[in-house]
């Protein structure tokens, strides 16, 4: 069955067209010239960074490069654009600069940081006199930050083995605000505000040293110039909600925000207010807040409901957000109604929308989003279960041209926010450790079964698919739960425990020494309970995996060591390489390896997808 649509080209599936319509990021604007900004978008076919003069409407492609760009920030003056320059998407690289007005045909890009060698980015702040504070990441030297003057070499501030990184620089200057995870624990940062030179000006920790799990996140510096309030996320109350520390006056101003899910907060430009993302139960809206009114004022921001992706509040006090829904494609708007940034060319067709399922789990009752097939049929459906990565995410009513693929070709798609995603308090997110990915699989199993008893599932036509940690659950799945699947297809995966931890990037190396409670050396038991490896040789699905040669996240040679033991067995399986890092940013690609999973599962499954 091929779904198509007669928006431009008769000829091409929806689910193709999905993937190929202009999309564009929420704008970043410069802080002291608010008319420019800074947006990412796929525009001609790979994602790369634009400049928008909105005074003018003229908009220019900043970046061009065969594998993408997508980090980038303007000067708070407007004049520069920083964007981060790595190799075939392998994130490891230097910054680079060149002016706002600069066309890509203009060959004017510079490192922005002289004398600072390569490494993973961990944090930039940059200031109004052109000073920046930037974060690296190597493997050699753990965490290090740098204080960058115009026209001096960088001068290190901080150094440590544990990840951490830069989070925001006050509106003087003068202070800088570092996230760090020197207790030991990668999941729950630490908050210091240094001075350029280095000088501690206060902590707030919130993990006693590592003996207590509550994370701290830097939220921003007041806007305001002589204002050193710092916004602060923290989880004293068993989610994630906003305070206001003053590092120099010793203060912390707790927020009346009466809300039920995870609360992220950002500044007003005037600094009178906050503009509240509220997420709960996998959508999101947003609220504005005043501090100063009498008991706090929260006042309802307008938005449809589905997800909102990003939001900022522009100088005139309007609200510009990133919106979509699991039927309706993003689209950037502002509260007073109108389409702030509409690419042109055709739009993406709509999908179904997604139902809310709550199934009782080992660890407390488990939420997951399904679609089905549009039409008279009420299944069972062959079905795909899509498991996002993270581990630390959730999926959400949001548009996915991924799933959206798979309900053209007649499947349902349940996508599962098993314990370890965000957005149903800090105990459900916390408690993914030790028992690394078994835990995530008791929770998929319970919607397995809800699913196949519900009459949603057809229990012989099952697929078990993701990217990244999706990925991983995937490997590990086929083999702990051999006789669940009846198709794996595992992107970008986690295949082999420890040698993806020995290969990948430092600041993962935390993150699993953090989740599994050591080194491989340090507790062998637990990374072997947790690899896939040990458990290839009961996998009896087919399985289908594609991996990035300069992935740095889930190296090639760990998914290698995996193919291996199934080629030795001659077990039914798939391997797809591709010049990239941990995933693509070229749109024909991400196609490209979409058809090449549809096709698998047509070929080993039958069914609805035998037409596409």
């Amino acid at each position: 069955m091929t779904e198509t649509t007669g928006s431009t080209n008769e000829s091409v599936p929806a689910w193709e067209q999905r993937f190929r319509a202009p999309r564009v990021s929420l704008p970043d604007w410069a802080e002291d010239a608010p008319d420019r900004a800074l947006f990412v978008s796929n525009a001609t076919g790979t994602y790369e960074l634009y400049a928008w003069d909105r005074s003018t409407g003229e908009q220019r492609q900043v970046t061009d490069r065969p594998n993408g760009t997508t980090d980038g920030v303007l000067t708070p003056d407007g004049e520069d654009v920083w964007w981060f320059s790595d190799t075939d998407g392998d994130e490891f690289g230097v910054w680079m600069r060149r002016p706002f007005g600069a066309g890509i045909e203009d060959v004017v890009d510079e490192p922005a940081a002289p004398g600072l060698e390569p490494s993973y980015p961990a944090g930039l702040a940059i200031g109004r006199d052109g000073t920046a504070a930037i974060g690296r990441s190597t493997d050699e030297d753990g965490t290090t930050v740098h204080v960058v003057r115009p026209g001096a070499a960088p001068v290190e501030i901080y150094r440590h083995r544990e990840s951490a990184g830069v989070g925001d620089l006050s509106h003087d200057g003068s202070l800088i605000a570092l996230e760090h995870t020197e207790h030991g624990d990668a999941m729950h940062s630490a908050l210091r505000v240094v001075r350029p030179d280095g000088t501690t000006v206060a902590e707030l920790d919130d993990t006693e040293g590592g003996t207590k799990e509550l994370g701290l996140a830097v939220l921003g510096f007041a806007p305001v110039a002589g204002d050193t309030r710092l916004l602060v996320g923290h989880q004293r109350r068993g989610r994630w909600e906003p305070m206001i520390w003053d590092p120099v006056a010793a203060t912390e101003t707790d927020l009346a925000i009466d809300l039920p899910g995870d609360v992220g907060a950002e500044w007003y430009p005037d600094g009178s207010a906050l503009l509240v993302e509220h997420g709960f139960e996998a959508r999101s809206e947003l609220w504005r807040y005043e501090p100063a009114a009498a008991g706090g004022a929260l006042v309802p921001v307008k938005t449809p409901a589905g997800t909102v992706s990003g939001a900022t509040a522009r100088p005139d006090g309007t609200v510009e957000y990133l919106w979509s829904s699991a039927a309706e494609p993003p689209v950037v708007r502002s509260t007073t109604g109108a389409v702030v940034l509409d690419p042109p060319g055709a739009k993406a067709p709509a999908s179904v929308p997604v139902e809310d399922v709550w199934v009782d789990g080992p660890g407390g009752r488990i939420h997951a989003l399904v679609q089905r097939p549009a039409g008279p049929a009420e299944g069972p459906f062959p079905t795909v279960f899509e498991i996002h990565g993270g581990p630390t995410w959730h999926d959400s009513d949001a548009f996915a041209a991924g799933p959206a693929a798979w309900v053209d070709h007649g499947y349902a798609v349940v996508r599962v926010n098993y314990r370890g995603s965000t957005g149903y308090g800090r105990a459900w997110t916390d408690a993914l450790k030790h028992r690394v990915g078994l835990i995530e699989l008791e929770d998929i199993a319970a919607v397995r079964e809800w699913a196949v008893k519900s009459g949603l599932a057809d229990p012989a036509k099952l697929v078990l698919a993701g990217g990244s940690w999706g990925g991983y659950l995937t490997l590990l799945g086929l083999g702990t739960q051999p006789g669940d699947w009846a198709v794996g297809l595992a992107a970008v995966p986690v295949a082999d425990y420890v040698t993806a931890y020995h290969d990948e990037m430092e600041a993962l190396k935390a993150m699993d020494r953090t989740l599994l409670g050591g080194t491989p050396e340090e507790v062998p038991e637990r990374f072997e309970a947790s690899s896939p490896l040990t458990y290839v040789d009961a996998v009896r699905a087919p399985v289908y995996i594609s991996a990035g040669v300069n992935d740095p996240r889930c190296p090639i040679r760990q998914v290698e060591n995996y193919v291996d033991r199934l080629k030795g067995r001659d077990a039914v399986h798939e391997v797809y390489r591709y010049d990239a890092g941990h995933g693509s940013l070229v749109v024909e690609e991400r196609i490209k390896q979409v058809r090449l999973e549809l096709d698998f599962a047509r070929r080993h499954l039958g069914g609805p997808a035998g037409d596409a």
